[in-house]
This record gives structure tokens, C-alpha cells and sequence, in this order.
């Protein structure tokens, strides 16, 4: 029989997949505990409707991942840090970048900056962070004396 796995079930399939099981499995188990439906044409139509939805959801947000990369592409952060003798006392860190792009109204999390080792030199830095899957922006973090 062919069901349409309504969650991923160890062994079977992935949500959203179609796979053949025998008959007994799929009445007594899977239909039983509401892990699939037969697969029926008016289930397929279903099926496809949803998976429509999710392309058009997952092409909106990388659009606007886009546009956000665009965005960054031409912004400076500044961070003062204590030097004495030379010396960059100070770093900073992934944490210290995230508050200051909320300061600037841009919600990304810390642990998207790919770059994650704290900045310890004077100077332009370029720290790149994840979008999206696939969308990589570089920002500037500009670390200047205090």
C-alpha cells in the first residue's frame, strides 16, 4: 500500500515522502497512530498544495536574505577598545556584534556569525555571517582605539 508520511518514522521515510508499505503496517501502525494517510489522489493534491506552500515560504525568506546581505554590504560596526603600548587589551565577540545589529534594528543570532573567533586587532575586520542556507553576507567591524 502507499502512504504519505505525515512525520518522519525510523526506518520508513521522511514527512512528506510517498513510500510503499505493506498493507497490514501501514492500517495497524502508521494510519493507526496518525503517521500517514493512504496515498489517494485527493491526498497527492494535498500533498503538492503543501509542498507549494513551503517553496514559496523558503523563496521569501531567501529574498529577503538577499536584500539583508545587500544591506550589510555597506556597513561599518565600530568598537572601541582599550590599547596601551600597543597592546589591544580588549575583544570582541560574537555576543558584542549581535547587540550592536539589534541596535541597528537587524535581528540576526550569534551563532549564524561564521567567523567566531573574538577580534583582537585594530582595523577593519570583515566577519561573515549566515543568512539563509546558501547566503553568506560579509559586515564590516571596524576596532579602533578607546
Amino acid at each position: 500500500m502507499q502512504v504519505i508520511l505525515k512525520a518522519d518514522v525510523k526506518k520508513v521515510g521522511k514527512k512528506g515522502e510517498i513510500k510503499e508499505v505493506a498493507d497490514g503496517y501501514a492500517r495497524n501502525f502508521l494510519i493507526a497512530k496518525g503517521l500517514a494517510v493512504q496515498a489517494s489522489a485527493g491526498s497527492l493534491y494535498a500533498l503538492q498544495k503543501e509542498n507549494e506552500a513551503k517553496e514559496a515560504i523558503e523563496a521569501d525568506k531567501k529574498a529577503k536574505a538577499e536584500e539583508l546581505k545587500e544591506k550589510l554590504k555597506d556597513m561599518t560596526f565600530e568598537f572601541k577598545v582599550n590599547v596601551k603600548n600597543g597592546n589591544v587589551f580588549n575583544s570582541v565577540s560574537t555576543k558584542q556584534i549581535e547587540a550592536e545589529l539589534k541596535k541597528q534594528g537587524i535581528m540576526i543570532d550569534k551563532r549564524k556569525i561564521i567567523d567566531h573567533a573574538p577580534i583582537k586587532e585594530l582595523g577593519v575586520t570583515k566577519v561573515r555571517v549566515e543568512l539563509y542556507k546558501g547566503v553568506i553576507a560579509t559586515i564590516n567591524v571596524h576596532l579602533k582605539e578607546n
